[in-house]
């Protein structure tokens, strides 16, 4: 089968590796969408992500859905042909959580997630032709979810468990600080949660009309000149750049709660904090999902439209071209998707 691998910075390939078969317990799906996030970029220009680095190559891709093509010893209710995506999270060890994180895997000290670097040996992503998954890290898709759309269940998954940790947002005012990928879905998913104005806050002015499309009822262009709204009493800070978070607590209202969905460097930057202080602001980190794929797939099927987030579609063989759209900004690139293979439904 074809993959796409990643060797090192600046070097990723499409190498020819054997078809799995499954071992108890595990399917084998034929994949047909990935969608390229930034970890993906990151393995790909620095050899790393985050403090995951790269000790021998790695077949990148968490964000995938295809159809069930074979079925191991010991797994029911699955079939053959079945359209899936997967859950990519597997914890490890026997280390149980604490009561106070119960329910909470997220927070788990050790998981694999594929296409990641972080444990040794590395975990491979589904940016493949075939990829064997345990039966129960399958989330079938509902009825009028293509392939297509359930490749983006696990960014929205992403999105929709930072929306949790708000609480209700029926009617609030929400500020998103960020409109890439992340950002923008967390806007569909806070106004599909009941949010009653969502402003989207962006340096880029087309990654703000993708979230315009995508619900925001006002946008702020801070290029050129725009600034962020004043007072607000919910908002999602999802640029992840240290030099937003001074503004973006002072936008933050008294008393007001700021989730981070943002991923923060791991290294020390410099950021004006004060007013986290001053303001008495919640400020909240939001971490991957626990289980939020399956609500994920639920809001899909319930109509949520996101497919003005999908701007490029690549053929497997273009993964290198398909990860340099993605990593240029002056792409204008929203969500970039692999074709990885099979009877792709659109």
């Amino acid at each position: 089968m074809r993959a796409v691998v990643v060797h090192g910075p600046g070097d990723v390939r499409v190498d020819l590796l054997p078809d799995p078969v499954p071992g108890d317990g595990e399917v084998v799906i034929a994949m047909e969408w990935g969608g390229i996030c930034g970890s993906d970029v990151s393995y790909w220009r620095h050899g790393g992500s985050g403090t995951a680095v790269l000790k021998h190559p790695l077949v990148l891709g968490h964000e995938v859905a295809g159809r069930v093509a074979s079925v191991g010893r010991g797994v029911t209710g699955v079939e053959v042909g079945q359209p899936v995506t997967v859950h990519p999270a597997e914890l490890v060890g026997p280390e149980a959580l604490p009561e106070r994180l119960a329910g909470r895997t997220n927070l788990h000290p050790r998981v694999r997630y594929f296409g990641s670097a972080a444990l040794h040996p590395h975990t491979d992503g589904g940016f493949s032709e075939f990829r064997a998954v345990r039966a129960d890290q399958l989330r079938p898709l509902p009825d009028g979810v293509s392939t297509r759309r359930g490749a983006l269940a696990e960014p929205l998954a992403v999105a929709l468990h930072a929306v949790n940790r708000a609480g209700a947002l029926a009617g609030r005012t929400v500020l998103v600080n960020g409109a890439g990928p992340i950002g923008a879905l967390v806007v569909a998913a806070a106004k599909h949660r009941g949010a009653g104005t969502v402003i989207a806050a962006d340096l880029a002015g087309p990654a703000l009309r993708i979230a315009e499309r995508l619900g925001a009822d006002e946008v702020r262009n801070l290029a050129i000149g725009d600034s962020l709204p004043a007072d607000v009493e919910l908002v999602f800070e999802a640029s992840g750049a240290p030099g937003a978070l001074g503004p973006v607590l002072h936008a933050t209202a008294r008393g007001g709660t700021l989730v981070q969905v943002g991923n923060l460097p791991g290294e020390p930057a410099p950021a004006a904090l004060g007013d986290l202080v001053t303001r008495e602001i919640t400020w909240i980190g939001s971490y991957r999902f626990v289980d939020e794929i399956t609500d994920a797939l639920g809001d899909l099927a319930a109509g949520l439209d996101v497919d003005p987030l999908i701007t490029h579609t690549f053929d497997l063989d273009d993964a290198a071209a398909a990860l340099a759209v993605a990593a240029d900004r002056k792409s204008n690139s929203g969500k970039v998707l692999l074709r990885l293979g099979g009877e792709v439904n659109e």
